[in-house]
């Protein structure tokens, strides 16, 4: 929702600075122009990208629609969710978790977490780790080197979108000088016309560099940034779960793994040790575990 509000800020202050020094609007509307940077940007990106990476900017994009979804009830159910499978763990031993590891979608424990059950992402790490941690040949050390290269080879695939953004916003000044060149050639192929036929060709050639300079700042570096920060926040979400994931494999007991999960959640968001204690009493635990 911010994303559409800021666009709106950016779009209403430029026209309405634009208006109140007596410009037309009528003016900008230079189809032409929007075609010629539009279609170059869209063109730039399908020639430097596969068609995986483009449905993925995509759906970067309409995912900021729906607002960053990584709050602090969102990690309290987290926490939640890691202290009732380190507790089940605990009480019938490791292999009381293979049922769960194995098939998370089928399983009583993971059910009772939707949000986490929604990220495939972060089940499939859970999970996987959790694998490895069944078979006993991984040490919290290797672990730790095990969980790192996951998740950066993660977050350097789900960092595209905001990087392949960044880059078209980078080019859009170009494409304007582009449009504005264009326009002036047509400008000058009329030199003989009437006054304000040539005012009409330079004007609308000047608007392509006008949408080329608000487009790369007024929108396509926004939305890489607001990428960048979804991204940012869905890392944060996986270094939770490695964090608990490394202090059980090093076995620490399941109030301090999802502690030092706690700890790893930046402050704004994090919830407090007194939430995460009332929650866990409340059926974030043994009680889970048992019904599981």
């Amino acid at each position: 929702m911010f994303v559409i509000i800021g666009t709106l800020v950016v779009i209403g202050a430029v026209l309405g600075g634009y208006i109140m020094h007596g410009g037309k609007i009528g003016a900008l509307i230079q189809i032409s122009e929007f075609i010629i940077i539009g279609g170059a940007g869209l063109g730039s990106m399908m020639v430097g990208n596969p068609p995986s990476v483009m449905t993925q900017v995509i759906k970067s994009v309409l995912g900021l629609m729906k607002g960053n979804p990584f709050t602090t009830p969102v990690y309290l159910e987290l926490l939640k969710a890691l202290f009732a499978l380190f507790t089940l763990a605990r009480k019938e031993g490791l292999l009381a978790l293979e049922q769960h590891v194995e098939k998370p979608h089928e399983s009583s424990l993971f059910s009772q977490y939707p949000f986490l059950m929604g990220n495939h992402h972060a089940v499939n790490f859970l999970c996987d780790t959790m694998k490895v941690v069944l078979t006993g040949a991984v040490g919290a050390y290797e672990l730790g080197d095990l969980t790192e290269t996951d998740l950066e080879a993660h977050h350097e695939e789900a960092n595209k979108p905001a990087e392949v953004l960044a880059k078209v916003g980078d080019a859009m000044p170009g494409f304007g000088i582009v449009a504005a060149v264009l326009g002036v050639v047509i400008t000058m192929g009329a030199i003989d016309g009437p006054p304000e036929e040539i005012g009409h060709k330079v004007a609308a050639a000047l608007v392509g560099t006008f949408l080329g300079v608000l487009l790369a700042y007024g929108v396509f570096q926004p939305l890489a940034s607001a990428v960048e920060g979804h991204v940012k926040s869905e890392h944060q979400y996986m270094q939770c779960i490695r964090q608990a994931l490394i202090a059980f494999a090093r076995g620490d007991a399941p109030m301090t793994c999802v502690e030092f999960a706690r700890r790893s959640i930046e402050p704004g968001v994090r919830p407090s040790f007194q939430e995460l204690e009332e929650a866990t009493r409340a059926g974030g635990g043994a009680n889970q575990a048992q019904a599981a």
